[in-house]
């Protein structure tokens, strides 16, 4: 048995030569198999606002500012009693950069030479080393690049697909090892009230390491999560 509930919303804003555009999208999802505990499926807020200005040629100067974390604890249930490794906050993510984004009807590509990355880790009882901080930090800085595509069509009748892409690049440190968010979302519309929806979402972060129980290694890992539904949409 399991459960999903979204929310994505939008705000934007246009007069002129000036555009604001900002994103929410919340996720929170549980699963319940024979024996076990309801766990968590899917736990994600990811909100955004970028703040652009006219160049000419689908051109804009550009700010970027979004912010990613979590609603509820996370756990390691391969360790008896289970291990708290998340929480919000922690970790938490802070992305800010300035350069220019290039617009048309669906497809945004904004692309910032300048940008930063903050990490934060809150809780105390949360290995902060998880998530590349140094042992008692409770927040690390990045300098580096930061691309950002977002694309959203209509494959036909009622049916929509909705891309974000993300990539950090750290100027500092391995810059060749590039961080990567990807989201996918393909929404197919039944009636007013009742939808289908499939979701990938792909993150890479050199920074996060993850325990390989079959190799006994630590390290950064590409991490994959895939979910299909049908449940009560309602459009505001």
């Amino acid at each position: 048995m399991s459960g999903l509930f979204m929310l994505n919303y939008a705000a934007n804003y246009k007069k002129d030569k000036l555009s604001w555009d900002n994103s929410f999208d919340l996720r929170y999802g549980f699963i319940k198999e024979k024996d076990t505990d309801a766990r968590k499926s899917d736990d994600l807020i990811d909100i955004s606002s970028k703040l652009g200005y006219e160049a000419g040629g689908g051109w804009n100067y550009a700010g970027l500012i979004s912010f990613k974390s979590q609603f509820a604890p996370g756990y390691n249930y391969d360790m008896d009693p289970r291990e708290l490794i998340s929480r919000f906050m922690a970790p938490g993510y802070l992305n800010a950069g300035l350069g220019m984004d290039y617009k048309t009807d669906g497809l945004s590509v904004f692309l910032a030479p300048v940008s930063g990355k903050f990490t934060f880790v809150s809780a105390d009882d949360v290995n902060e080393e998880d998530f590349g901080l140094d042992a008692g930090k409770k927040v690390r800085s990045e300098l580096g690049a930061t691309v950002k595509v977002e694309y959203k069509t209509d494959v036909m009748k009622n049916v929509t697909f909705e891309s974000k892409l993300n990539l950090f690049s750290n100027y500092l440190d391995n810059p060749q090892n590039i961080d990567v968010d990807w989201k996918a979302q393909l929404n197919m519309k039944v009636n007013d009230y009742l939808s289908a929806n499939l979701i990938t979402h792909m993150i890479y972060d050199d920074d996060v390491k993850i325990d390989d129980a079959e190799t006994g290694t630590t390290g950064a890992r590409l991490q994959f999560m895939e979910s299909f539904g049908v449940g009560l949409t309602f459009k505001f």
